[in-house]
């Protein structure tokens, strides 16, 4: 794949995955989805003022730079390393990427994260889908680095 072409796909996917993951939190949110009793996950609508488990709570300007600062950084980044870049690789960041970006988004639009999804299993946070995606790309691009460092050996 051209470095334009990996280029398009990295937006391309990334504007899919910020409109399915805003669509899809709206229609959950909108629509008061609910679950079986005993399920494994009930849908408990919070306002997040803060990051992860509410670090930085009432610190919302300085959560939104950072969100740009770091959204700006893992373009640039990849951009400038993407003929490297397995087309995998670019999925994963652009999950990052959606993520980032909604919860930044609903930070400025809303004043705060729109979180949602409650486990039953374990006492957790109740977290949304833009943590989702957060975790998997995160996940997905520690692999690829740990699968190409080790093919280097």
């Amino acid at each position: 794949m051209s470095k334009n072409s990996k280029i398009i796909y990295l937006f391309l996917s990334t504007i899919f995955f910020i409109l399915c993951n805003f669509s899809l939190s709206d229609l959950i949110l909108k629509n008061g989805f609910k679950l079986k009793e005993n399920s494994v996950l009930d849908i408990t609508f919070i306002q997040n003022q803060g990051a992860a488990f509410n670090l930085f709570e009432g610190y919302r300007i300085f959560l939104i730079t950072f969100s740009v600062a770091a959204i700006l950084w893992i373009i640039f980044y990849t951009i400038k390393h993407i003929s490297k870049a397995p087309v995998f690789g670019l999925f994963f960041t652009s999950l990052l990427l959606s993520g980032i970006f909604n919860n930044m988004f609903e930070r400025i639009y809303f004043g705060y994260v729109r979180d949602f999804i409650k486990l039953n299993f374990i006492d957790f946070p109740i977290f949304n889908i833009s943590d989702i995606f957060i975790n998997i790309g995160v996940f997905g691009i520690i692999l690829i680095i740990l699968k190409y460092n080790y093919l280097k050996k």
